[in-house]
């Protein structure tokens, strides 16, 4: 029995010892947490604090810009205005351009009745001059037929008689892009440049020469 209480006992110490190392653990980390918790809220002060706010100095702690005023004289600032030269620079003027001068023009006169041009003296008034302005111009796209006349020859004297080779003769047709096609080089290059360029979709330039006069369906463009 007394060797059972000595063993209790041991292991009561020993459980003791434990309990005391945790405890010893315990109030380490807590220290640790409390100076973690400082250096956060410092932290948070350089990060989100107000710069206007000033924070008490400790007398103990030497400041680092703590210097003697005579190491830094202050200078006087003039009081004379500085002058900032700048350089003349030219501006375009604003207008309207000139209209280009390869455009075709067509002159239109705009004269007087001949009444006016009578004086009250009764004198005929002479032009001293005019005055010119123009306007820019659109003419409405135009579809036309191009009709391919080819005369064809014939000799009457050899008419109805055999020979080796035919007594009729005619110019042959033009070259065409596209073969049996009914649109000109300029109609098939005014139907791509709408259709890549402008991207205008078959079906609106469908309506467009539907307005001009003529039909020309989608399914052959």
């Amino acid at each position: 029995m007394i060797i059972e209480a000595d063993i209790a006992s041991e292991k009561v110490n020993e459980l003791q010892k434990i309990i005391d190392s945790y405890l010893r653990k315990e109030k380490e980390y807590l220290s640790e947490i409390d100076i973690l918790n400082e250096q956060i809220r410092c932290l948070k002060d350089k990060l989100f604090g107000r710069k206007s706010e000033k924070k008490p100095v400790d007398d103990k702690q030497l400041s680092l810009f703590d210097l003697p005023e005579e190491d830094f004289p202050i200078v006087e600032e003039s009081e004379e205005d500085d002058e900032i030269v700048v350089p003349e620079h030219k501006r375009k003027k604003r207008g309207r351009k000139p209209i280009p001068e390869d455009l075709p023009r067509i002159e239109v006169i705009h004269d007087i009745d001949e009444a006016e041009k009578l004086c009250k003296c009764g004198c005929l008034k002479t032009c001293i001059g005019e005055e010119v302005s123009e306007q820019l111009d659109i003419v409405p796209s135009k579809i036309q037929v191009i009709r391919n006349v080819r005369p064809k020859y014939a000799c009457k004297k050899c008419e109805g008689v055999e020979s080796d080779g035919p007594t009729v003769a005619i110019a042959r047709l033009p070259e065409q892009i596209i073969p049996k096609c009914i649109g000109t080089p300029g109609l098939i290059a005014f139907v791509i440049t709408a259709k890549f360029v402008d991207a205008l979709p078959f079906y609106r330039q469908e309506k467009q020469f539907l307005r001009i006069g003529v039909k020309i369906s989608r399914a052959t463009m």
